[in-house]
């Protein structure tokens, strides 16, 4: 009897907390997520997200998501995104985020070998217009000892793209 309202305690507290994550997300407009084989991103490799957006009014930020483990070497990570609009307009960025503080430390949160860095990529934006977006990013990292020409950067294990309605 004891055992089984302790379980039942327990139970009811993952649920809370799941519960508690799940309704937080009010804000999502788009999430997404695209894993990397063998946690491996070629320089030539892009990641394509496209998502519907209808509200052309309200302010929205935009999160490029990283999840990286242990086999990352470098303190930093070149990015470069291409965004295209239902109109043909397209905007091409080249970013910069720290990955790591001084002492190489990650940056990102997590308990386990797996660190999830949420890096912004634009704030309190408002899309101009309704359709069909697209949206893609390179690694643009430069490193010696390339395979046949081809740079791959090693310990990013899903890169991901999320919208949120700004409050």
């Amino acid at each position: 009897m004891v055992i089984v309202i302790k379980n039942s305690k327990r139970l009811i507290l993952i649920l809370g907390i799941l519960f508690t994550f799940v309704s937080c997300d009010s804000n999502s407009v788009f999430d997404e997520y695209k894993s990397l084989k063998n946690n491996s991103w070629s320089q030539v490799e892009s990641l394509d997200f496209k998502f519907q957006i209808s509200d052309t009014i309200s302010r929205n930020n935009i999160y490029i998501n990283i999840r990286n483990n242990k086999n990352y070497q470098y303190s930093n990570l070149y990015l470069i995104t291409h965004a295209i609009f239902p109109n043909g307009k397209k905007i091409v960025d080249t970013l910069q985020y720290k990955m790591t503080d001084k002492n190489g430390k990650f940056l990102g949160i997590g308990i386990s070998e797996i660190k999830h860095s949420k890096l912004i990529l634009k704030e309190n934006i408002i899309f101009p217009t309704s359709g069909q977006h697209s949206f893609s990013i390179w690694q643009a990292m430069r490193r010696n000892g390339e395979v046949n020409g081809i740079n791959k950067l090693h310990g990013i294990t899903d890169v991901g793209l999320r919208i949120e309605k700004v409050n």
